[in-house]
């Protein structure tokens, strides 16, 4: 180190004009580097589901979005860190998003919670419950005749022949993209006669990674708040 050291000053001494060229070509280079590292935005924004048996990444709908920004609010308050899959049937589909499932002594009460806040019914007809897609799990229709979603709580499919009578009647809202794989891993556990799984299955974190892109009006308040 010492050596090293000796050398580089050695050089700094026989061409300052050199060496300070050379630190402005770096710090350009640093900062193309972060330009770059910068999260990309999107009207349809992906997050990684990161769970104990493994990561799925999602795509959210810009055709939906208030189940879209409802879904990145939460994820911005880490609401569903520490969350369980409650309810899974092989061929079926995986549901979670119930903040009661972090605590066993609860598990009566599984399936049944979540945020003050509904969610108004969003149905597009090119959304169908096809394998990966995510939807919105809400109350039946005598106490819910709008149909409008949870607040939280949503499923992933898993046999799209099972579910073909859920459209139109529950709101898709986004896709996993990559992951797939996990679903079935998932799915195929074994539980007892409520369908909840006799091992813990949980969401570690949702982690961003394209985020969505801010609305026109958000970019114009922000412009009229620069000064000069």
């Amino acid at each position: 180190m010492t050596l090293a050291a000796a050398m580089c000053a050695s050089c700094a001494q026989n061409s300052g004009k050199k060496t300070e060229e050379t630190t402005i070509d770096t710090t350009k280079t640093t900062e193309t580097k972060i330009e770059t590292m910068e999260m990309k935005k999107s009207e349809t924004p992906e997050f990684d589901i990161v769970t104990t048996h493994g990561t799925m990444r999602i795509r959210l709908y810009d055709k939906t979005p208030l189940h879209r920004d409802n879904f990145v609010k939460l994820v911005s308050e880490k609401y569903y860190d520490g969350i369980r899959f409650h309810r899974v049937i092989e061929g079926f589909m995986i549901q979670t998003g119930d903040p009661y499932s972090r605590d066993t002594a609860l598990i009566n009460k599984w399936g049944t919670g979540g945020p003050e806040h509904t969610v108004p019914a969003e149905f597009v007809e090119e959304y169908h419950h096809k394998k990966g897609a995510l939807a919105a799990a809400r109350k039946g229709d005598l106490a819910n005749p709008k149909k409008a979603s949870s607040g939280s709580q949503f499923y992933i499919v898993h046999d799209p022949e099972n579910c073909t009578h859920l459209d139109g009647q529950y709101s898709i809202f986004g896709e996993v993209v990559s992951g797939l794989e996990i679903i079935d891993k998932i799915a195929t556990v074994d539980t007892d006669r409520y369908d909840r799984p006799y091992e813990d299955i949980i969401i570690n974190t949702i982690k961003p990674v394209v985020e969505l892109a801010p609305k026109v009006e958000e970019i114009e308040k922000a412009d009229s708040t620069k000064t000069e």
